[in-house]
């Protein structure tokens, strides 16, 4: 037998599973989110990151649904297009839908559609009585952002349903179709979309799960008794009753359903009795990360000093670019995100003497913020140096609940007034970094990659786009292994990563939030000694890392998604 004929022999049956398995592909993706051009949180990066990529692979083939918030202001985010199916949108107009058509402003200009759901409220009971004769979906208790998320999500659904049959249905060889719906709040259109175009595959991404994002918010140990939790009494307990069936009905009926990461698809299992068909990890778009060594350099500088002027008009220090810029950031969810523990440690710190260096820390996390300081600002228009603080130097803008706000009432409580003497000042940053703030005026972009370490121990965190973001700005971070971003860079690694290697896990559990405490601590003045040699390894390890989370390596997985739910799609057309 020939070495050829031994190759064949040996390799056949992977060739031919290979060939059996080829995937079958969309010709269009609808994708729908309340975060499609609204900046309101993490989904928001996801799908606007991930757009340039999808683009590339099927250009203007991929429409993004999103709220119609812009009416009377012009959107940041969206940039309309008239003629854009201007046909369709005329005929959708008749049909009662008022959509605005254009582009949504991030890297790869994909097509997207905003639709006004304010006519749909005085058809409420009816949408959810169908809801409920077709799905058993309980909207009995709905209340906050329910009814806004419902009534968006059913006009996205009529959306897709219009211009399918405007558009799609009539060609020759019939289109494969995807409807793709995030969270609770879409999965509504994704059970319209089931129901009324059988011929669409479905997909269904939960971020993270409603009860199980409660459960950890209400205090309760989450992860020792996951296996033990019933998803739907808990959801009656926490009052989450209709959100949790929406999303519990939504993952049992889409074609594929979908989650971020391996930690989150645990608590699908256990919470909405379904497991995922595919884990979809976030990845990332790193163009707008300063290419240039050159160009790179002179931003972070910039940052570095912006960030010491704030600190030191606060403080009325002379805090110098030898000190440690630290920070956290994320959504103000003061346990879930760790910003209990991030204080904790920082009050640790206080009195480690390991520590070599000077630390100024940001906890850059939007409160209920009222207003910049004019006495801060005032300070930093003069331009020169002070020696003694400011009142209250422990925030950078008035709140509106300055006496009840948990960052503020922690400092309070453990006496951290960042004085003179004290090696580590803690400054809170309680607003949205969109350079417009009236303090810092930098985005939040601009001022990551100042730092010198970036620090995330969250408690609740499905997957964690802060410490990539972090980790492509060449900032060394701290995280946990209940962050899904956590566990996947310890399957990178092969083992618990060390902030040598660019990114720090913790092991974190329901119950040791002292011990994780202890070992930010212990890491943050550990760094204060690397030296030059040690910290740029440990930078040149954190780039290395995020760029094995680029979409170009993540992809794939949404590719598989696609595949099982056409798959689906296909078997019902028989």
């Amino acid at each position: 037998m020939t070495s050829f004929m031994i190759f064949l022999s040996t390799f056949a049956p992977v060739i031919r599973t290979t060939m059996e398995k080829k995937l079958l592909k969309p010709d269009y993706i609808f994708e729908s989110s309340w975060e499609v051009c609204n900046k309101v949180g993490g989904i928001y990066t996801v799908l606007s990151t991930r757009a340039k990529t999808l683009q590339d692979m099927m250009k203007d083939r991929v429409i993004f649904i999103g709220p119609d918030f812009w009416k009377e202001n012009e959107s940041p985010y969206f940039l309309e297009d008239k003629a854009l199916f201007a046909d369709w949108k005329a005929k959708a107009t008749k049909e009662g839908l008022s959509v605005r058509v254009g582009r949504w402003t991030v890297p790869g200009s994909p097509i997207a559609i905003l639709v006004d759901f304010n006519p749909f409220f005085e058809k409420k009971n009816e949408i959810y009585g169908w809801l409920w004769e077709h799905y058993q979906v309980d909207s009995l208790h709905a209340y906050g952002d329910y009814d806004e998320a419902s009534m968006f999500s059913y006009a996205a659904g009529l959306v897709v349903e219009s211009f399918y049959n405007t558009n799609l249905a009539k060609l020759r060889a019939q289109p494969k179709v995807i409807y793709h719906a995030n969270e609770w709040m879409c999965g509504l259109g994704a059970l319209y979309i089931n129901n009324k175009l059988p011929q669409i595959g479905t997909v269904f991404t939960t971020h993270a799960t409603s009860i199980g994002r409660s459960i950890a918010g209400n205090m309760k140990p989450l992860y020792d008794y996951l296996f033990a939790y019933n998803g739907d009494q808990m959801a009656g307990e926490l009052n989450m009753q209709s959100k949790h069936s929406i999303e519990k009905q939504t993952a049992l009926h889409v074609d594929c359903f979908t989650t971020v990461s391996d930690i989150t698809a645990n608590e699908c299992k256990e919470l909405l009795d379904k497991p995922v068909d595919v884990v979809l990890p976030n990845g990332f778009d790193n163009s707008f990360v300063p290419q240039s060594a050159a160009t790179f350099t002179k931003k972070r500088k910039a940052a570095r000093k912006r960030l010491l002027e704030v600190a030191n008009a606060l403080l009325g220090e002379n805090l110098d670019d030898d000190t440690l810029i630290i920070s956290t950031s994320g959504r103000y969810e003061f346990r879930n995100k760790g910003i209990d523990v991030f204080v904790e440690a920082m009050n640790r710190l206080l009195r480690d003497k390991e520590l070599k260096k000077k630390v100024v820390a940001f906890i850059e996390v939007p409160g209920w913020v009222g207003e910049p300081r004019k006495d801060l600002q005032d300070r930093l228009a003069e331009n020169k140096a002070f020696d003694t603080p400011l009142d209250v130097p422990q925030v950078t803008h008035w709140l509106h609940n300055m006496s009840h706000d948990n960052v503020l009432g922690m400092l309070k409580y453990y006496d951290m007034h960042n004085r003179k003497d004290e090696q580590v000042k803690v400054i809170f940053l309680p607003c949205y970094l969109d350079g417009k703030d009236g303090i810092l005026n930098m985005t939040y972009y601009d001022i990551v990659l100042g730092n010198d370490l970036c620090i995330y121990p969250s408690y609740y965190e499905p997957w964690g786009y802060t410490p990539l973001e972090a980790i492509a700005f060449k900032v060394p971070c701290i995280t946990t292994d209940l962050a899904g971003f956590g566990l996947w860079a310890n399957s990178v690694f092969g083992k618990y990563g060390e902030i040598e290697d660019g990114v720090k896990v913790i092991h974190r559990t329901d119950y040791n939030y002292s011990e994780v405490a202890d070992v930010i601590k212990d890491t943050v003045a550990a760094y204060s000694n690397f030296t030059k040699k040690q910290i740029d390894a440990a930078r040149k390890n954190a780039e290395q890392l995020s760029k094995k989370a680029l979409w170009s390596e993540f992809i794939k997985y949404y590719e598989q998604a696609y595949d099982i739910a056409l798959r689906k799609a296909e078997e019902r057309k028989k």
